[in-house]
């Protein structure tokens, strides 16, 4: 198996990892919303099942294979897909977005703990391991610090921290197996693939009704999930994971917690009790302590 080289972050990563830290900090707003008009679980299967005609479409007129051969670790990874996306459509359907983003977004300080063992030349220094101790801080206070009672249930906050963890085995078995050899599309294609199926099938088991208020709105905030977030900003980021180191990536995504977080404050008018800005600033600093070598 050829393991493509991969570099430091150079302009062209940095301005795509910031196009992305703005689309994805969107992410959990449009979640939020989107829940309103489907049953979580069910949501995230239809935006599956919605991407994966598109994406297909695309690698059809580029001429891509969905590499079947990788079937056993592609459906792995689509498993870690589907819990990563159950866990934080469920987390949204509880907590609110600005508790969610904390936790979700502080996927790169368990990806950080599993390249220490797993990642050559990826190793916890001093500084690191420093920068993994603030961003743990952050999620033990986003966590301890539950406030008002619109901030939603504790099971709420648990879940997001789990489909952070489940995001951060989706990268590590694209770097630890052939599954990262393959194009980018042919990544996502497996993890939709398998969400689309595993997501709708199971969909009853988390609650009826399956559709609450869908209406054109919701229509059209789904298919910009599918579409924008998953086959655009999915595809791009598996990209970046492909051509820089994967841990340097995701601690771009500093950025991302805090506008999700500002997302929710703005739009739904979600509370913030002084734990949420503290708790920002240890991920943030934990993050880009955890991006220095």
């Amino acid at each position: 198996m050829t393991i493509p080289t991969r570099r430091p972050l150079d302009t062209q990563g940095f301005w795509l990892m910031l196009g992305l830290a703005l689309l994805f900090g969107a992410n959990n707003l449009l979640i939020k919303l989107g829940n309103e008009g489907l049953q979580p679980a069910f949501f995230a299967g239809v935006r599956s099942v919605v991407a994966l005609v598109f994406l297909l479409l695309w690698m059809r007129l580029r001429g891509l294979s969905p590499r079947l051969e990788l079937w056993g670790v592609g459906v792995l990874a689509g498993l870690l897909f589907s819990g990563e996306f159950l866990f934080l459509f469920l987390a949204l359907d509880h907590t609110s977005v600005v508790r969610a983003s904390s936790l979700f977004y502080a996927m790169p300080i368990w990806l950080a703990l599993a390249a220490h063992f797993l990642f050559p030349g990826e190793r916890l220094t001093s500084k690191r391991a420093l920068g993994f101790a603030l961003g743990f801080s952050g999620v033990v206070l986003t966590v301890a610090g539950r406030g008002g009672a619109g901030e939603g249930g504790i099971l709420g906050d648990l879940a997001a921290i789990v489909a952070g963890m489940c995001w951060a085995g989706v990268v590590v078995v694209s770097r630890k197996t052939r599954f990262g050899t393959a194009s980018a599309e042919a990544q996502i294609f497996w993890q939709v693939a398998v969400s689309a199926v595993l997501l709708t099938a199971t969909a009853p088991l988390f609650g009826l009704p399956l559709v609450r208020e869908f209406d054109l709105t919701q229509a059209v905030m789904l298919v910009v999930q599918a579409v924008g977030v998953v086959c655009l900003g999915f595809v791009t980021w598996f990209w970046l994971i492909g051509k820089y180191y994967a841990s340097t990536v995701a601690s771009f995504s500093f950025l991302t917690p805090v506008l999700s977080a500002l997302l929710g404050w703005l739009v739904l008018g979600e509370a913030v009790t002084w734990v949420t800005p503290v708790a920002l600033v240890l991920l943030v600093a934990g993050l880009v302590l955890i991006n220095r070598r």
